[in-house]
Formats: structure tokens, sequence, C-alpha cells
């Protein structure tokens, strides 16, 4: 679970104060030192810091397995991470996606991740995908309890296979990564389900992982949506009580007849 501490504050009630206290997430800068080159900061946080790290480096593509790992250590003390991977990390980094502010946005996927659900039809059923949206919420109630927590999880028909939270939503999604690589979980063809709104980049992410249906109980960005569309993963948001949009894909998701009635 995510770290938290707990804060004095005054709180105000009707025109009333009142002395109180309030559990507050960790928000912690980690520094990435990899084959002896400054990398990145990361602003996560403070938990299972080796899924994080491991889930990471194999999004960027840098790790296929725990064999291409040498060494990994982490001083919390000063925020610091130290890796050794088997490859060199190239002299310039390109991201998947870059964004950047008042000069536009470019969004890439790699020619394999385009497509796929010509190759391979997926099927999800409506009645598995509540029921893993409810498994990810019952394991989230400190959301309730202070904010700011997000929370994302992988899983099928028969239920979650993985979940994660950290304070920022793609996070969720590195952490997921990291966790699956360790126990050996694939994630090919499963069902994500997040708490947050679905970025291009998280789209981006969890088409590396091989997920085919992404859902959430907000909205989705438009950008997200046309990666979802060239990438062959279902998009659901708004998934609340009985209620869904279906935003990509829709064929893929079979809906529950009382579902259906519901719904129209």
């Amino acid at each position: 679970m995510a770290e938290q501490s707990t804060r004095k504050i005054v709180r105000i009630v009707k025109g009333h104060s009142e002395q109180a206290e309030r559990s507050v997430v960790e928000e912690y800068p980690l520094r990435l030192r990899v084959n002896g080159r400054e990398l990145a900061t990361l602003v996560c946080s403070p938990h299972q810091l080796n899924f994080l790290l491991v889930g990471f480096f194999r999004l960027q593509g840098f790790i296929d397995s725990l064999d291409d790992i040498l060494s990994m250590g982490v001083c919390s003390e000063y925020g610091l991470a130290e890796l050794r991977l088997r490859t060199e990390l190239p002299e310039r980094l390109q991201p998947t996606l870059t964004s950047g502010c008042g000069t536009g946005i470019s969004y890439n996927l790699p020619q394999n991740l385009l497509n796929p659900v010509q190759q391979r039809p997926r099927s999800y059923s409506s009645d598995g995908l509540f029921r893993l949206m409810k498994e990810l919420h019952d394991l989230t109630e400190q959301y309730r309890s202070h904010g700011g927590i997000h929370s994302a999880a992988i899983g099928d028909d028969d239920g979650l296979l993985l979940h994660a939270e950290d304070i920022g939503r793609h996070y969720t999604l590195v952490r997921l990564a990291g966790e699956a690589l360790f126990k050996g979980i694939d994630a090919q063809d499963k069902m994500l389900v997040t708490s947050g709104r679905i970025s291009s980049e998280m789209v981006a992410k969890a088409a590396r992982l091989g997920v085919g249906l992404m859902a959430s109980r907000t909205s989705p960005t438009d950008r997200a949506i046309e990666l979802c569309e060239q990438a062959g993963i279902t998009m659901v948001g708004y998934l609340r009580g009985s209620s869904m949009e279906i935003y990509s894909h829709p064929q893929q998701l079979q809906i529950s007849s009382g579902l259906s009635d519901s719904l129209g």
C-alpha cells in the first residue's frame, strides 16, 4: 500500500473550526543512476520501489527480463537508485511519447503494437470487467480517507491478478509491469482498470504489456482513444455502477443481457 503520514489541520465545518488530523500521501523524489549515468528523477510514492524500477526499465525497452539487471540498489535516505544493466543506454533517449508546452505533441507506437487485433481476436465480458473494477475499489479503501492516490489493477474474467498504487497515474502501470516480471505473470490480452483518467502515455504502456482492454471510472483523453483504436485496445470510460461508455473496439466486449437492457 502507498505510504502516508499524518498532519495536524484546522477543519472548518459550517463556519465552526476544530483541531483535527488528516492522513496525507508521501511524495518521494527518486533519482536514477544507470551504468554510472544520471538518467532521470521519478516523483513517486516510496513503497515497493523494486517493482517501480523494474517496470520503468521494462516499459522503456531497456530490459526484457530480470536477468538483464546486473545489480540494483536503493538508498532511501538520499532518494537514489543505482542500477547496472547488461546493455548500455543510447546516447540520446527517445521516449515513446513526447510532449512539450506550446510546441505540440507527437505520438508514436512501435509498428508491432499497431492493430494486433487483426491477428489475435480478443473477447471480454462486461460481468468480468465490473467484477474487476469492484475488486480494485475494495482494495483502495484508503483513497477515500486522504485522497491523492491513484490505483490500477490487471486481471481477467476470473478476477484480479495484480494491483498497484502511486501518486502518479502512469506510475501505477509502471509498478504493475515490474511486479508482473517479478512474479512471472503474463499481461497479454488481460484487462486493466484504473481509478484515474487514461492518458496517451498510459495507453502506450498498456500496449507494450499486451493489454487488450483498459477501463476507468473517469474519462480517457482524445489521444488515448486514438492510440487504442490503432493498437486494437478496447477503451472503456465512466465504468460505474451498472453503466459504462465504450470508446474503441466495442466488438471485443460482450455485454450481458441484463446489463444490455439497463444500458438501453
